[in-house]
């Protein structure tokens, strides 16, 4: 390939904990004109390591929100933040909830379910990578039905770090594990849980959990609450 051409391709790092749904993407994407995958990572931490020694050679990050670790909320905000020409598409299972309001909010230039077909897929990168922003179609309907009267979601009052500590101990991260990927105090991360106890109005990690998979927070693939 001629290096003209290598210079105008779309450089695509995909972050997601599945082994599957990586190969797919890269599948899938690497069919397609002008598009290239340099690297396929399993978590936030490795992407974020990874555009650390490679911010130069990636121009859209295709980032799954839930993974194992700091997850892809977090992975996006220190991206975004430490190298906003990175333009990072959220790839979820969810169509619905408050993540992407939130994610978008924090710093990411795209959203799409896992059930976009690659044509949107590769569109949203295109646009992305063209310094627009990009909602799947499904997506925006969602985020518009969201705003009618007599419809309200819990989550929509919490902010992204919230929401972050929310997925983190509904998954049954403990406290300190939590303080230590967050870069926080245990105290801080403390006040965080009774500050949600409070806004979601529940008095254990048990009704958490059930209200973070009731509104899309997390997907069926997610750790239990560890007893």
């Amino acid at each position: 390939m001629s290096e003209s051409s290598n210079s105008s391709e779309i450089k695509v790092l995909i972050v997601d904990d599945h082994d599957l749904v990586r190969f797919g993407f890269k599948s899938l994407l690497g069919a397609q004109d002008g598009i290239n995958v340099v690297e396929t990572l399993g978590s936030g931490e490795e992407a974020v390591s990874w555009c650390r020694d490679n911010h130069d050679n990636v121009d859209i990050v295709l980032m799954d929100v839930n993974m194992p670790g700091i997850g892809g909320i977090e992975a996006t905000h220190r991206i975004s933040s430490a190298w906003p020409d990175i333009g990072i598409i959220i790839v979820t299972v969810h169509d619905d909830g408050p993540l992407p309001k939130q994610l978008l909010n924090g710093g990411a230039k795209g959203y799409l379910s896992k059930g976009n077909g690659v044509e949107e897929m590769v569109t949203a990168i295109r646009d992305v990578h063209n310094g627009k922003h990009y909602i799947a179609k499904d997506i925006a309907q969602t985020l518009a039905l969201s705003v009618l009267p007599g419809e309200t979601n819990p989550i929509d009052t919490l902010s992204m770090r919230e929401t972050q500590v929310l997925m983190m101990v509904a998954q049954g991260t403990r406290t300190q594990e939590i303080s230590e990927i967050l870069s926080l105090s245990p105290k801080t991360i403390s006040t965080y849980r009774k500050r949600l106890y409070e806004k979601l109005d529940v008095s254990s990690d048990i009704e958490m959990l059930h209200l973070a998979m009731k509104y899309g927070v997390l997907d069926d693939n997610n750790m239990p609450i560890k007893k």
